[in-house]
């Protein structure tokens, strides 16, 4: 099986998987709560992050069974930063994967609370796992990196960083801080996570680590050439809207050549990080080179 065969499969356990999460809450959610988390959480994507958690506990051995709880957890966080993102005190953008975002279906009451909710419910998926009652101490440190990576030192950070920047004020240095925190972080700690829930040793987790930054600057390298040469129909959102609110991208600090030349270093960069692994490791391999190569 390739790589890509492989991520495949792991993306449709991860659609298996959520589908069956949110089924198993939806009795005690109240409407029109429960509708809005659903409609955020299955809207599609490529689910990169929890493919990610799943490929890295792969390739050190781990059992697709303990890791999917974890797994569904990281997708849980990274819709509810979206949630949050799109709303008007933050990006205010009205299509998220071609479907109006969750204030403009729900109202800003709801989303708000939708994404508070699967914040708050991604921890109860970790903590009551079965690898939790077998391994605590494992499950512990995962879920550690995990709160690490989305508070306020990463991705959280990050945004605010973002938000405070005044149009057109940044710097080339502050844009890549920005990246690293707001996207790269939850990336890294995906593939971190992956190391030490599949039993990985302290080098492995590293090696994994490094690995996810790599990734997940490369994505928001990606994304920031996409936002100036996609369209609608590709990317599912507006599009050149950074560079019409005065905000500084990688192709806007560094300049569209060097953005291009950037997001080739970093592939390659992410690929050699995992050079001390064998054939466990295409699908990380297989990652990287999908991510720099989307479209969308």
């Amino acid at each position: 099986m390739t790589g890509a065969d492989t991520i495949a499969r792991l993306r449709g356990l991860v659609e298996e998987s959520l589908a069956g999460t949110l089924a198993s809450e939806a009795p005690r959610v109240p409407s029109p709560l429960r509708e809005a988390m659903a409609y955020s959480l299955t809207a599609g994507g490529k689910r990169v992050r929890p493919v990610l958690l799943l490929s890295a506990g792969l390739a050190v051995g781990g059992k697709e069974d303990d890791l999917l709880p974890f797994a569904c957890a990281v997708e849980y966080v990274h819709t509810y930063s979206l949630i949050h993102d799109d709303l008007p005190a933050m990006d205010d953008d009205d299509f998220r994967r071609g479907k109006p975002t969750s204030h403009k279906v729900f109202g800003e009451g709801t989303a708000i609370l939708a994404g508070d909710a699967l914040l708050t419910d991604a921890f109860r998926l970790m903590a009551r796992s079965r690898l939790a009652e077998a391994d605590p101490g494992r499950a512990v440190r995962a879920i550690a990196d995990l709160a690490r990576a989305a508070g306020g030192s990463g991705m959280v950070g990050g945004q605010q960083m973002d938000l405070s920047a005044a149009p057109g004020s940044s710097t080339a240095a502050a844009v890549d801080e920005i990246e690293l925190r707001k996207t790269a972080a939850l990336l890294a700690s995906c593939a971190r996570m992956g190391g030490i829930l599949g039993g990985g040793s302290p080098a492995q987790v590293d090696v994994l680590g490094e690995y996810g930054t790599r990734l997940g600057l490369l994505f928001q390298v990606t994304d920031d050439i996409l936002d100036e040469t996609g369209s609608f129909v590709e990317m599912g959102k507006g599009i050149a809207k950074d560079r019409a609110r005065g905000k500084w991208t990688y192709p806007v600090a560094h300049g569209m050549p060097a953005a291009v030349e950037r997001a080739s270093e970093l592939e390659r960069a992410a690929v050699a990080a995992v050079s001390t692994f064998g054939e466990e490791a295409d699908p990380l391999r297989e990652l990287a080179r999908m991510v720099r190569n989307r479209r969308k």
